[in-house]
């Protein structure tokens, strides 16, 4: 894809935007976000597209994060919200687990009742709490605030992610409440003033213009990583991105299958 003379990687993406919305046209603006937001170019060796809704997400987390004390690397963490309706239609429960809204066809709702299975399963062997949403949460919000942890610089980014992942997957927070955003910012030591304006004003429109890049860049699901421009979906492909990152040393990780004993006519 086309690169530009700016990179969305660092912490100064939304303070680039900034300067531009009190300088320049709102055109400038857009322009600037479309530089800062291509998908699959950064500063840094690897980029990580996370959505706080994923199950799948959350358990790629922890053993992703591993890799930057493990290749003295830092990682570009990146939201990408989930249009699960879209393709998974949307259910509601109450607190008793009752049905109480259902818009599935019975093909989405194996699809998506597997899903819930397999991550518990993966879940429980690392004593993760992880209970199935009532809803079909808008997690745009929360992935605003990951931009603004973000330009607070990685401790204060990786804080945010623990404490909206394991809050959220135990139903102890409402991520759609700007308040409790604010609230889990200010825990993860990111100051808090001026929150509000940038989810609903700069942070919104960052957070827009990036997803729409991100299906015409071939991103669509979490967690992605994106390493030498190219793209690995789903944590399965964690053992091929860290022997990217090793250099390539040595076999590719699955090289058994091609050792598969041929099938007898």
């Amino acid at each position: 894809p086309a690169i530009s003379t700016w990179r969305f990687s660092s912490s100064t993406s939304s303070f680039q935007l900034m300067v531009v919305r009190s300088t320049g046209s709102r055109r400038e603006a857009s322009e600037l976000i479309m530089r800062c937001m291509n998908p699959l170019i950064s500063d840094y060796p690897l980029i990580v597209y996370l959505d706080f809704k994923s199950p799948y997400a959350y358990l790629a987390k922890d053993p992703t994060a591993q890799l930057e004390p493990d290749y003295q690397i830092k990682i570009d963490w990146r939201p990408l919200t989930l249009d699960i309706p879209s393709f998974l239609g949307s259910a509601r429960t109450d607190d008793k687990g009752n049905l109480v809204e259902d818009n599935r066809t019975p093909r989405q709702w194996n699809g998506v009742r597997y899903a819930y299975m397999d991550a518990k399963r993966y879940a429980r062997l690392k004593d993760m709490i992880l209970y199935g949403p009532q809803k079909i949460w808008d997690s745009s919000g929360a992935s605003i605030g990951m931009l603004w942890a973000k330009d607070h610089g990685s401790a204060q980014l990786m804080a945010y992610m623990d404490r909206i992942f394991e809050r959220f997957w135990r139903r102890e927070l409402d991520i759609e409440d700007p308040a409790v955003l604010e609230t889990v910012l200010g825990e993860s030591g990111c100051a808090v003033n001026g929150f509000r304006e940038y989810l609903a004003g700069d942070g919104r429109e960052l957070h827009d213009q990036l997803q729409d890049a991100l299906h015409p860049a071939g991103i669509f699901g979490v967690p992605t990583y994106v390493i030498d421009g190219e793209r690995f979906f789903g944590r399965e492909h964690l053992p091929m991105v860290r022997w990217i990152l090793g250099g390539k040393h040595g076999s590719p990780p699955d090289i058994a299958y091609q050792h598969f004993p041929e099938k007898k006519s």
